[in-house]
């Protein structure tokens, strides 16, 4: 029986390595791409185009993470520390621009600020102004309007981080503050925000991460970064080995962003007895300053999901036609038929990995979860490029194959298809599928499952009568995360999707690039209804 165990054991550490070595080959791929070009393309690369695209990439990132920083965790900490009216529905709204997607909100903000928009026609006719030369308005198509829409859409992810290591902190560090004297101002900046402050940084290097990531927004306002470089160069000049020099570049950018926030909560030590376990009690304001919080909170609530939500729905609800285009009701089927492939493989694969791994020893175990985690933090671009290379050596190959056996040529079943799309979104969104996996796993105790297998149970029953039920929560959880961050899905999908094939992002992308906003606004409104149903559920979780 030990021997059989043992060999059972053996084939699940086999089959975990396996599957990591697939997440982990459009990483390597991309390296290989990169430092295997010719170095002239490198001179080339820096001489002309690179450090446009580094400059406004930083600039960018740094605007984007110090906004983002400020207004997450001020508002986590008016949350968890105080009491106001208001508060218990204003915790879970400020999750709700997590909902809209950075590119919808820029076309909605566009439309709002343009020329011909509202706001700057109302402001004419107060003013009698009769063209653009009697008045300056700020230019939202620039780097400051894309820092402003991404900070609006982005905030959430270090409000969300900062606000759960806030309210784990002890209630006696701030009894000690408020007996010496402190107000709300030194308490925070003496007493919670060093405590908070690995959260705070993982937030912002999340945060930072996801916009080196976008490219709708920054495409959308001719901002030149590092993700359109990528597009340009491959696609439009034809050069994949410049775009993967590129892709190379911003991988090390993410390596550079994930290291610092490593550095920084391993060097970060706090520690509570068993008498510091009290909660902290919010502090009640009086209503002048309640109403003053109050109105902060909705700040961001409104510009970053509630205006742009209301230019949406402004024209499905004058023209119901919008709804009847065949081309978003194909994209929404696409959309939904990806979402629900790569939800179901990613959860899988990800619970046979961790499963896999169990007997494996504790260091190596932990690297190699670390290692298939990291596609989450690289831009969809880079792992597009990524993608192509492997899946296309693959593709050719099985086409001889068939082609020698057969005498049929089958084309290119991966690359020429939807199914490039869903490795890409599997290896993107690994990361969420081993994170469920390892918290379902956490709460099963050793001996269940040892239990079962003395008793002669195999493997197979084992992951179904015991595994999957008690994993059942966590499994659903990041099943509907990775459906949600699919649909979301833009850079990777517009490299890697066939001929003629479009989600609810790419149709978003494709009427906005033609300026017919009112077009995209049925299929962003859909995506924004998918997301909700994500948002629902983070907010119960962190409730």
């Amino acid at each position: 029986m030990a021997e059989k165990l043992k060999k059972r054991a053996g084939l699940g550490r086999w089959l975990a390595l396996a599957i990591a070595g697939c997440v982990l080959l459009p990483i390597v791929s991309i390296a290989w791409m990169g430092f295997g070009s010719d170095g002239a393309r490198w001179a080339h690369l820096l001489a002309t185009v690179f450090p446009r695209y580094l400059s406004n990439s930083l600039s960018l990132m740094l605007g984007v993470g110090a906004v983002s920083l400020l207004l997450g965790t001020s508002l986590a900490y008016l949350i968890t520390h105080l009491e106001f009216p208001g508060r218990k529905w204003a915790q879970y709204g400020l999750f709700l621009p997590l909902a809209m997607p950075s590119f919808v909100a820029a076309y909605a903000w566009v439309d709002v600020l343009e020329y011909a928009g509202p706001l700057q026609t109302t402001l004419r006719d107060l003013a009698g102004w009769s063209s653009v030369r009697d008045y300056w308005f700020p230019n939202i198509r620039s780097l400051p309007g894309a820092i402003f829409v991404l900070s609006l859409t982005l905030y959430p992810y270090v409000y969300l981080l900062a606000r759960a290591a806030f309210r784990e902190l002890p209630a006696s560090g701030q009894d000690v503050a408020r007996s010496l004297g402190l107000g709300h101002m030194r308490q925070f900046l003496r007493v919670s925000l060093p405590q908070a402050r690995p959260a705070i940084a993982a937030g912002t290097a999340i945060v930072m991460m996801e916009t080196l990531n976008d490219f709708g927004t920054v495409d959308y306002f001719a901002v030149q970064t590092l993700t359109t470089g990528i597009f340009s160069i491959w696609l439009e000049s034809y050069d994949p080995g410049g775009a993967a020099q590129l892709a190379v570049l911003a991988a090390l950018i993410v390596a550079g962003l994930l290291g610092v926030e490593k550095i920084g909560r391993r060097r970060a030590r706090f520690h509570k007895s068993g008498r510091q376990l009290a909660p902290i009690q919010p502090q009640p304001l009086s209503s002048r300053q309640g109403a003053a919080v109050l109105l902060y909170c909705l700040v961001p609530m409104g510009l970053g999901f509630l205006i742009p939500l209301m230019v949406l729905v402004a024209p499905v609800v004058l023209d119901l036609s919008l709804w009847s285009d065949t081309g978003l009701w194909r994209a929404a089927a696409h959309s939904l038929a990806l979402g629900g492939a790569s939800a179901g493989l990613v959860v899988t694969l990800a619970t046979v990995m961790v499963l896999g791994l169990q007997k494996t020893p504790a260091a190596w175990k932990k690297s190699l979860l670390t290692l298939t985690t990291v596609g989450y933090a690289f831009p969809g671009a880079v792992l597009g490029l990524g993608i192509l290379i492997p899946l296309a050596t693959f593709d050719n190959w099985l086409a001889d194959l068939v082609f020698a056996t057969f005498r049929r040529d089958p084309g290119l079943l991966l690359t020429g298809s939807a199914g490039a799309l869903i490795v890409a979104y599997c290896v993107r969104f690994f990361a969420i599928g081993v994170g469920a996996a390892e918290a379902g796993l956490a709460a099963i105790s050793t001996n269940i499952p040892l239990a079962a297998s003395t008793l002669g149970r195999g493997p197979k029953d084992v992951l179904v009568n015991i595994y999957q039920p008690l994993m059942r929560g966590s499994l659903a959880s990041a099943m509907v995360l990775v459906f949600v961050d699919t649909v979301k899905e833009l850079p990777a999908t517009l490299l890697l999707r066939p001929f003629n094939f479009d989600t609810l992002s790419t149709h978003v992308y494709a009427q906005a690039s033609l300026e017919n906003f009112h077009g995209s606004t049925p299929a962003a409104l859909l995506i924004i209804t998918l997301s909700l149903g994500a948002i629902f559920l983070l907010a119960k979780a962190h409730r």
